[in-house]
């Protein structure tokens, strides 16, 4: 990986097992969810009930717990390197905001709202269809790093385009999704979407680039590697943990009706080879080089699933067919992803095939 011009490149961070076999993690915590939520409904009452203007608690803290390591990483600093990649960023631009919540919107419509409906339960459709709008309405900002460090992308590119997208977030991801919500005739609670937009988005983005400075400042990049190599299981583990809740409340929907995991999975997995694939369509007729194209095409088609899941959860609870929802995207991201590493990678020659040489 080349060197950043502002800011520091991210470190290469190698997946490591836990990483790797998230998938299984994510499997075995719906069976531990399930199982648990049979055996001590009174604890996941508790649990529910620590709710303030709609947001819980318990969950509030496992997302941030969740969030805040994974923005460390960014250092904002490396905007000013986004006119290097201008064309790659623009290609990413386009795709994550003018394309993926849109298409994500109307693949819900399809599959969810009327080829899978009749095998759906009566009245979820429109809740499901939320989650998937929340899915696909922010970028992914922290798995990136790893599917960009394993097709071996362009690291300048990757941190200014993650540190864009987090700023645009901040101001595009409410009215998005209050806008995509409407579309999908689902009632947007404003003032609790605004609630975890402040929350989950501006408040973690501002806590994380203070420590990053204070770390920084105090003993450098090695030491902020350091504090990235402990957090990261925290962030993991709060995940899991989070996901538990969920299924503990989801148990008896899930077991009656086992086939909506497999149901919602299909718009989500169209969603996003569809995204991958006109990202990285976009980029070589722009002749954008392959190592931007590749992890351009990887930021395109993925989703920052802990946001949506603490959304879901503000906004229509943590029993909710939303919430579900965005709890297959977390089951499906890592596979799916890994699966457009490969191709993007087996396809380099195809893409340089023609590209001008002063690329």
């Amino acid at each position: 990986m080349s060197s950043i011009v502002t800011g520091a490149a991210p470190p290469r961070p190698a997946m490591g097992r836990f990483e790797r076999y998230l998938s299984l993690w994510v499997g075995l915590c719906i069976v531990a969810g399930i199982g648990l939520g049979h055996l001590l409904p009174g604890l996941f009452a508790r649990v529910a009930a620590a709710e303030v203007a709609r947001v819980n608690l318990i969950v509030a803290v496992l997302i941030w717990l969740m969030i805040v390591p994974m923005l460390l990483k960014i250092d904002f600093g490396a905007l000013g390197s986004v006119r290097q990649h201008w064309k790659g960023v623009g290609v990413t631009l386009f795709i994550n905001w003018a394309v993926k919540p849109f298409s994500m919107a109307a693949l819900g419509a399809l599959f969810i709202g009327w080829l899978f409906a009749p095998l759906l339960p009566a009245g979820e459709g429109s809740s499901y269809i939320a989650g998937l709008i929340l899915l696909a309405a922010a970028p992914c900002t922290a798995m990136v790093f790893v599917w960009s460090n394993l097709c071996d992308g362009e690291p300048t590119y990757t941190l200014s385009q993650v540190a864009l997208n987090d700023v645009i977030m901040v101001f595009l991801f409410a009215p998005l999704v209050g806008l995509l919500l409407g579309v999908a005739s689902v009632t947007v609670p404003w003032d609790t979407l605004l609630i975890s937009v402040v929350l989950y988005i501006i408040v973690p983005v501002v806590v994380a680039q203070v420590v990053r400075r204070v770390v920084l400042a105090q003993g450098g990049e090695i030491a902020l590697d350091r504090l990235l190599r402990r957090l990261g299981p925290v962030s993991l583990v709060s995940l899991l943990a989070t996901l538990v809740l969920l299924f503990g409340f989801q148990g008896e929907a899930i077991i009656a009706q086992p086939l909506v995991i497999g149901l919602l999975a299909v718009p989500i997995l169209i969603q996003v080879y569809l995204n991958a694939g006109l990202a990285y369509w976009l980029s070589r007729r722009f002749g954008v080089a392959w190592c931007v194209a590749a992890p351009a095409a990887l930021i395109g088609a993925s989703n920052f699933f802990e946001l949506a899941v603490a959304a879901a959860i503000s906004l229509f609870g943590l029993n909710s067919g939303a919430a579900l929802a965005t709890v297959v995207g977390v089951l499906v991201e890592v596979p799916v992803m890994l699966s457009v590493v490969a191709i993007v990678k087996r396809s380099q020659g195809w893409y340089e095939r023609g590209m001008p040489a002063d690329i």
